[in-house]
């Protein structure tokens, strides 16, 4: 019994500041939707010359058909109607552009990822790389994502590569960044007398790299992994728009956006939060179980 009002109050203690902020974001949600879409409500729907309640005002405002800033009830509804009114391979289908958009963004994921890690390996074993690469590593991330990616989908469409690979280079640009900036210091991370040990035993570099650098880099590895995976699904979906996909998330804001479908937007926004919380979340729990294995928390 102690033991799981423990547990209840535990959970109680983590989700009450979620569940809070989640309320005052909805209140905060439909006052806008009340204050912006007013004026369009009157114009369009009452009858200004017979009057009209508070009351009539409100639910006007809060059923629109096409509102400035849908409420999130009306988001909810186009959401639940998306998922459940139309089949998976339907472009009208949040599904269907979530597994086009994720696709891109894991496989922009694991090359960001694998490109970090070669390229701290490199910086930290040479001095000469160390200042001839870093500065412009960091200075790539200067040039916004929607300039380059123009260029980028050009080139490679020059080159033959269409589809996916366009878009995962993209989510690969913004992927790499971190995971190199945080393997960079994870990597150093080893004090001297443990380096120092490890030539007493006369280890190479690369047994010293696989047996004292990485494990100690572990913990800087995973926080840049969620930056790097969350960063990757903004340039896939960034990807998505300059080349008039016509699916993923990014296509299905942009498909929005011209024919001012506000409702379709904010679910697709919606959407793509969920996918990013899903995404990070999945690096979170391999972040747990590969250090629990290792003896962490």
């Amino acid at each position: 019994m102690a033991t799981t009002k423990s547990i209840a109050q535990r959970a109680a203690h983590d989700w009450l500041p979620v569940a809070v902020v989640l309320l005052a974001v909805l209140l905060a949600w439909y006052i806008a939707a009340w204050a912006l879409n007013a004026p369009g409500a009157i114009e369009r729907v009452l009858d200004a010359d017979v009057g009209y309640t508070w009351q009539e005002l409100f639910s006007a405002t809060m059923n629109m058909e096409r509102p400035l800033m849908p409420a999130p009830h009306q988001v909810a509804m186009d959401f639940y109607e998306s998922l459940t009114e139309w089949p998976l391979d339907s472009p009208r289908n949040l599904i269907y552009h979530v597994i086009v958009t994720g696709q891109s963004t894991l496989t922009g994921f694991v090359m960001g990822t694998a490109l970090g890690l070669f390229l701290s390996v490199l910086i930290v074993h040479s001095r000469t790389l160390d200042k001839a690469l870093l500065p412009w590593i960091v200075a790539s991330q200067t040039v916004p994502v929607l300039a380059i990616a123009p260029i980028v989908l050009v080139v490679l469409g020059s080159l033959g590569f269409s589809g996916t690979a366009p878009k995962a280079f993209i989510a690969m640009y913004l992927c790499f960044f971190p995971v190199t900036v945080a393997m960079v210091q994870g990597l150093r991370s080893p004090q001297k007398i443990e380096t120092e040990m490890m030539h007493t035993y006369a280890a190479s570099k690369w047994q010293a790299l696989w047996l004292l650098r990485l494990p100690a880099a572990l913990p800087f590895l995973f926080p840049a992994l969620r930056v790097g995976v969350a960063a990757g699904l903004v340039g896939a979906m960034v990807a998505e728009l300059p080349t008039g996909a016509q699916a993923g998330l990014g296509a299905k804001l942009l498909t929005g956006s011209y024919y001012g479908q506000t409702t379709q937007i904010w679910s697709a926004l919606v959407m793509s939060a969920l996918l990013g919380l899903a995404l990070t979340s999945t690096v979170a729990l391999v972040e747990r179980l590969v250090l629990r294995s290792r003896g962490g928390l």
